[in-house]
């Protein structure tokens, strides 16, 4: 089953909080939720199906009592960064199985304030690796090495997608860092995990925010502008016992599921919103999801590609290299700046002219051992 125009994100809503110290996270829900009804023109008593993941308090059970919530479908899901470009798929299957009708997302963390912590759930060979020096950093570090080694990616190139990113977050007062950076300030920033510079890196924000996903019929009922969803697709690359291929991830399956289903080319995206978790990251998504060859995503990114006014806009807010990044979970914000957009409505300096479509793509886990992907495809509300 196709879920092309079987649903619209009618409401969409990021918390304007990078540091909330005196926030908990349930209330951080509370008001991203809130904010998301009130920008689709609905309120908690339409929501019907609610969706969350593991940076929910209680999970959807819990949250849903906390919201008051009368929904008649709950999920939860956890692909990490790639969660909530999932979510909005899974929301439309639900709508097209008619099982809700107005499906309310939520997702909030204070890791900037409370500080983070391995969970017991990152799996079961967390106790094999971590003694030996493996976290996030290092384990975008060895892919952005590999990538080096095997297709001479350099790393300026890699902060051409920094630079972008602070290009844009100039715009938005909410950023977590609004100071654009050049080439030669991010090789300068002290090293994290060689080849992988501080400013390469993304920012680490309390925050959240929220989507509301409505069926077709919902959505001509509202006088809020939606946006339309046209294609989705998810994917998983395990370690293979040990034969992993770092240069790639699971968006060489993800995406092409993506745009069959929305029946678009590479050629008719507008505008890309990215989890930029690492600069490294960027790169070998753009490569995987098709807008260049494998191997020539540093290229492909130098001389101003992912800037407002280059071939191919991303992260027109600053994304998680600058903006906003709670709970590593990057996909939420990716598709609230999406949206905005689609509507028209990101910062006047950053705004893509006639963008009608968008591609939303999400990265989970770790680069360097299992991962997983999720992409979006998004339209106006005629589309």
């Amino acid at each position: 089953m196709s879920i092309r125009g079987a649903a619209f994100i009618a409401g969409a809503y990021e918390h304007p909080g990078r540091v909330l110290p005196d926030t908990s996270t349930a209330q951080i829900h509370v008001e991203a939720a809130v904010g998301a009804l009130a920008d689709a023109g609905l309120d908690l008593t339409d929501v019907d199906g609610y969706l969350c993941s593991g940076d929910a308090p209680g999970g959807p059970i819990a949250m849903a009592d906390h919201l008051g919530l009368a929904a008649r479908h709950l999920d939860s899901t956890d692909l990490g960064g790639s969660t909530y470009v999932a979510e909005v798929s899974h929301a439309a299957q639900a709508i097209a199985a008619g099982k809700c009708s107005v499906v309310l997302i939520t997702m909030g963390g204070r890791p900037r304030s409370a500080g983070r912590r391995v969970p017991p759930s990152a799996g079961p060979a967390q106790p094999f690796e971590m003694p030996y020096g493996h976290s996030n950093p290092a384990s975008y570090a060895l892919a952005a090495r590999r990538h080096m080694h095997e297709f001479g990616t350099t790393p300026a190139q890699l902060a051409e997608v920094k630079v972008a990113a602070a290009a844009h977050a100039q715009h938005n007062p909410n950023a977590f860092l609004q100071k654009p950076v050049t080439v030669e300030e991010v090789l300068g920033s002290p090293l994290i995990a060689a080849p992988l510079h501080r400013l390469d890196c993304c920012v680490v924000t309390d925050g959240g925010g929220a989507l509301v996903v409505v069926s077709p019929q919902v959505a001509q009922s509202l006088e809020r502008r939606t946006v339309k969803v046209l294609g989705a697709g998810e994917a998983a690359k395990h370690t293979d016992l040990g034969r992993i291929d770092l240069t790639y991830t699971g968006a060489v399956w993800s995406g092409p599921r993506a745009f069959t289903e929305a029946g678009v080319s590479h050629a008719d995206i507008d505008y890309v919103s990215i989890y930029d978790s690492f600069t490294i990251t960027v790169i070998i998504t753009l490569e995987d999801l098709g807008f260049c060859a494998k191997g020539e995503g540093g290229r492909f990114v130098s001389d101003g590609t992912l800037q407002a006014t280059g071939r191919l806009p991303f992260n027109t807010d600053g994304g998680s290299l600058c903006n906003n990044h709670p709970a590593n979970r990057g996909g939420m914000t990716r598709t609230i700046e999406a949206v905005r957009q689609l509507r028209g409505e990101a910062a006047a300096a950053v705004q893509v002219p006639n963008c009608d479509l968008a591609l939303v793509h999400g990265t989970g886990g770790w680069l360097g051992t299992r991962m997983g992907s999720a992409t979006l495809i998004l339209g106006q509300e005629d589309a």
